[in-house]
């Protein structure tokens, strides 16, 4: 079975969201989530995942340039402990979470977008969605010949 692909540029403020075509070649964006608590925020993910019949979760992980974890890696560990748990409870703990590294996804968002001339008020609404689609175009790409079972 085919299914696609979700992935996640977990901030503090927002979650950006990306999934891929169901052939797992290619990212699109599809929403920023407001952050309102993690349990709720772990919810709108498992949401996402139903509707769009996801098997696998990539989470952009945040590292520092040298391979270090800083304060927000350990957050984002936090909430994939969360989704998971959250998944397992509800009959989902079929579907993979992994960690793809994220470094410079939100600088290459940015500079993608102002070659696309947005507006630096546009930026700040859609800069979390397109560093999503970076995260899963990346995991897409290494992981593309493990997907061809066709």
């Amino acid at each position: 079975m085919i299914a696609r692909k979700i992935g996640l540029d977990v901030g503090d403020k927002t979650i950006g969201v990306a999934v891929s075509d169901l052939l797992g070649l290619t990212a699109q964006g599809i929403t920023t989530i407001e952050r309102v608590g993690i349990r709720k925020d772990a919810d709108k993910v498992m949401d996402l995942i139903k509707e769009y019949e996801c098997d696998t979760v990539v989470i952009g992980l945040n590292t520092k340039l040298d391979g270090s974890e800083s304060i927000q890696t350990e957050k984002v560990r936090e909430f994939k402990t969360m989704l998971e748990n959250k998944m397992r409870s509800s009959g989902m703990g079929n579907i993979s979470v992994v960690f793809q590294d994220e470094r410079l996804s939100t600088v290459e968002a940015t500079r993608i977008l102002i070659d696309a001339d947005v507006s630096r008020k546009k930026r700040k609404t859609v800069i979390d969605k397109q560093a999503a689609i970076i995260i899963l175009q990346r995991y897409l790409d290494e992981n593309r010949n493990s997907f061809s079972s066709f």
